[in-house]
């Protein structure tokens, strides 16, 4: 059997019975940090295994892991913190498992990106769960393009020192929208700010801690009549109360053109 434990992402008390228990049955954990996950073991009095599986370990590793599942082993996955596999190397040793015909067995527990959203106010009866944006300028700028006009609560995560620069990438392909940061998870300075992207960017002082970032689905129409042109878009935004820079920001989005193209075309038919 293959288990998935999650461990606290903070608060140790948030470590369920039934994880302690399985963490002190199996005959080896796969961590992500031994270092880490040693001081976790030691705090509850467990004494299994380790063996470091984490984004550099080679396939020799997760072989060599899967050969004792095979051999009628039990192993469980941790991570740092929370639920395994998400925005993890765990996910693979998964997919191994999975394809070799090995039982795989959830352990819940506590998740950075759900108590979040269950703490941020906004819908929650659609929401994605986008992780980290690719480090890649293009590649984010692309990859938050294509999530701009979901009406879904969209959830991230973020480095400390990439925080700023991320909401500020977010206004400008998102517009200002509502959105929460959740500061430190379960921990003594637990903290949520709640605003529009613009007003989160002007009061966030000092950047510390851990975040995952809660943003408003868009309301933006999803689907436009074929005999709807640009103008008529732009239009129908400004209906709604948005001024006219957001307006064509948003009618960029829908038909996926540069703010600069709107406002020519609006020239054009002389809308102003």
């Amino acid at each position: 059997m293959l288990y998935l434990c999650a461990t606290p992402i903070g608060n140790l008390e948030d470590m369920t019975f039934r994880a302690i228990r399985i963490l002190r049955e199996v005959d080896l954990i796969a961590a992500e940090d031994t270092r880490r996950t040693r001081k976790l073991l030691t705090h509850f009095d467990i004494h299994t295994p380790l063996i470091r599986f984490d984004e550099n370990c080679s396939a020799t590793v997760a072989e060599k892991i899967l050969e004792r599942l095979q051999s009628g082993e039990s192993v469980a996955v941790v991570s740092d913190a929370g639920l395994p596999a998400i925005s993890d190397p765990g996910a693979d040793l998964v997919r191994l498992a999975i394809d070799a015909g090995i039982q795989v067995c959830p352990i819940p527990g506590a998740n950075a990106a759900l108590s979040a959203l269950i703490c941020s106010g906004l819908d929650t009866t659609k929401f994605l769960f986008a992780g980290f944006a690719p480090k890649s300028k293009k590649n984010r700028h692309d990859f938050l393009q294509k999530l701009s006009t979901l009406d879904a609560t969209i959830i991230f995560y973020e480095a400390p020192h990439r925080l700023k620069d991320f909401l500020a990438e977010l206004i400008e392909i998102f517009g200002d929208r509502q959105t929460v940061l959740a500061r430190e998870l379960t921990k003594v300075h637990e903290e949520f700010l709640r605003g529009n992207l613009s007003e989160l960017i002007q009061n966030l002082d000092e950047v510390r801690g851990e975040f995952v970032i809660v943003v408003e689905g868009s309301t933006s129409p999803e689907i436009i009549a074929p005999t709807e042109n640009i103008s008529e878009v732009v239009e129908k935004f400004l209906a709604q109360g948005l001024d006219k820079k957001s307006a064509m920001r948003e009618a960029a989005k829908i038909f996926n053109v540069s703010r600069r193209e709107i406002y020519n075309t609006l020239l054009k038919e002389d809308i102003q």
